[in-house]
């Protein structure tokens, strides 16, 4: 809007802008920085808590793929489609309980849903789900390298 008035000339009624705002946003991104920091630092993953959270969410997010796989075996997708969300509802009541929430045992108890339990579980390898995660992962971290290589050469020799 400053812009638009002043034809980009230097005037002084948009000082407050730049003797405030600016300065204003640079702090808040260092504030913003440090929390990250404080909180990420000694951040500690417990792989097997990750570990079983994706296999109780995982029936879950691959409900198409069984219900897709269940179809090319012979199974009516409108019956499939409603016996998949009656179970998700039971299962997710039963985890709402503190209950385990076992999918596939619920899919498999109901008799209409022509795979195995061994057969539903190799559908559910974690890695057929992740995308292209492992390429922008990798992408990512080369960006970084690059990026921290060049930091160290400018910081050689510098103490704080």
């Amino acid at each position: 809007m400053t812009s638009t008035v002043q034809w980009l000339e230097r005037t002084l009624d948009d000082s407050a802008n730049r003797r405030i705002s600016l300065p204003e946003g640079f702090l808040c991104a260092d504030a913003v920085l440090r929390l990250c920091s404080n909180v990420t630092s000694g951040l500690v993953v417990n792989e097997k808590i990750v570990e079983k959270t994706v296999w109780n969410y995982l029936p879950f997010i691959a409900t198409e793929n069984l219900m897709m796989e269940a179809v090319k075996r012979g199974g009516d997708r409108q019956k499939l489609h409603e016996t998949i969300r009656t179970c998700s509802m039971e299962a997710t009541a039963a985890m709402k309980r503190g209950e385990e929430a076992d999918l596939l045992g619920k899919l498999a108890e109901t008799g209409e849903f022509p795979l195995t339990m061994d057969e539903a579980k190799d559908l559910l390898e974690p890695s057929k789900y992740i995308g292209r995660c492992p390429q922008q992962v990798e992408a990512y971290l080369e960006s970084v390298k690059e990026y921290y290589s060049e930091a160290e050469s400018i910081n050689d020799g510098i103490e704080i």
